[in-house]
């Protein structure tokens, strides 16, 4: 919420890739929400978050359209970043801020429409056959669906194969500046830090989806009842979803809190200096 309310409130942070963050952090709030209403479905009737409901179609329905969300917006940044470094993207702003509100559409767009599939029928809740375990009352295909083309391919082929583009073109760019004889000091530091922070994107969304596709791949090889896997499945199953969201967590620190001028904006609105700080461009 603070670097949604930060970028809203900041008029010279409404760049491009600006609103591809602020989406970001919007999707990383609704996997929040829909977590806590999951966790609270928990609590209060532990018994239809194992056996399954009509209860939790809703609340797994608004989970899967925001997971799939961020994992859009995390490919969407990828690939924007690649196209600035490649020097792709040579439109005015008002163009190229134009493209980025059409691509936070197409991603909302895409993700409610394959996460709502289960409340327009592709559900396993009348019928016990092909029934997930660990997330029922949803369909094993249905999960194999969703998970193989997004979270292995959108989550950890493309940012993988985007990022080590971005190294590449830097590190090319230094040799040729090294070979004119120009100072590559800052520009090594600079490929460094883009170095740094591709790893650091990757990982996060290794270390927070693939337990949660390892869970599904079990799912759908399983062939024992839920109170045969009660109750060490089901203590996976809540781990997965707790990293899930700590990648809601680790998003803004890594993306937006390192970014220099958003930090200063949250420095400004914090101790309501008067004198306005400039920002350069994220």
């Amino acid at each position: 919420c603070t670097v949604i309310f930060t970028r809203i409130a900041t008029k010279d942070l409404h760049k491009p890739i600006s609103i591809l963050f602020c989406n970001l952090a919007f999707s990383d709030l609704f996997t929040s929400f829909s977590g806590f209403w999951i966790s609270t479905l928990f609590i209060t009737n532990p018994d239809i978050t194992i056996f399954g409901s009509e209860d939790m179609l809703a609340p797994y329905a608004l989970y899967t359209m925001s997971i799939l969300s961020t994992i859009y917006n995390l490919v969407s940044i990828g690939i924007e970043r690649y196209l600035a470094v490649a020097e792709s993207m040579r439109t005015r702003f008002r163009a190229a801020r134009n493209h980025s509100i059409a691509v936070v559409l197409i991603n909302w767009v895409l993700a409610f429409f394959l996460g709502c599939l289960p409340l327009m029928g592709w559900n396993c809740l009348h019928r016990r056959k092909n029934l997930s375990v660990l997330y029922s009352p949803f369909c094993v295909d249905y999960l194999i669906f969703i998970t193989i083309p997004n979270v292995v391919v959108a989550a950890f082929i493309i940012p993988l194969f985007t990022y080590l583009r971005i190294i590449i073109i830097l590190r090319k760019r230094k040799l040729r500046m090294k070979a004119c004889g120009q100072a590559t000091g800052t520009y090594k530091s600079a490929e460094i830090q883009v170095a740094r922070t591709s790893i650091f994107i990757w990982l996060l969304a290794l270390i927070s989806y693939a337990p949660f596709f390892a869970g599904v791949i079990f799912d759908a090889t399983n062939h024992q009842c839920h109170v045969d896997l009660y109750p060490g499945i089901y203590i996976f199953r809540n781990c997965t979803a707790m990293l899930i969201t700590m990648n809601c967590l680790g998003n803004p620190i890594i993306y937006t809190l390192k970014a220099k001028p958003l930090g200063d904006k949250l420095k400004a609105l914090k101790c309501l200096s008067t004198n306005r700080v400039r920002a350069c461009t994220v």
